[in-house]
Parts: structure tokens; sequence; C-alpha cells
């Protein structure tokens, strides 16, 4: 059996604690591109950098910190 190659580039959402972000992935939401979606809960933005570089989701409580 072959695993799907798109599959396995996608982040596992809400299944961390802590995401490190950057800049880039300005505007910040949860959950982030690229995570699965078939499980999570809906897109909420997270204003980390007026937060201070932190960010914490009120759905899921995933902890976002912003690193430069």
């Amino acid at each position: 059996m072959h695993a799907n190659p798109a599959a396995a580039q996608l982040i596992p959402a809400n299944a961390e604690n802590r995401y490190e972000v950057t800049r880039a992935d300005l505007p910040l939401s949860c959950p982030m591109p690229g995570m699965y979606l078939w499980n999570s809960h809906p897109k909420v933005y997270l204003p980390i950098v007026d937060d201070g570089g932190t960010s914490k989701c009120p759905y899921c409580g995933a902890n976002y910190v912003l690193k430069d």
C-alpha cells in the first residue's frame, strides 16, 4: 500500500499543544493552512502580534508562539 504523498505533508490539527510560527504565517489562524481539517473546529484568526508574540486558540487550546 502506498501512502498519499500530499497527506504526508499535512500537520495534524489540534494534536499538538504548542506551535512555533513566523511572520510568514501571518495572519495567523487556527487551524493553520496545511492542517487536517476533517477533525477540526471552525477557523479563528489569532492576534499573535497584538498579544505580545503568543496566542492561545479559544477552541482547542493550542498555543502559538511567534518566532522571529
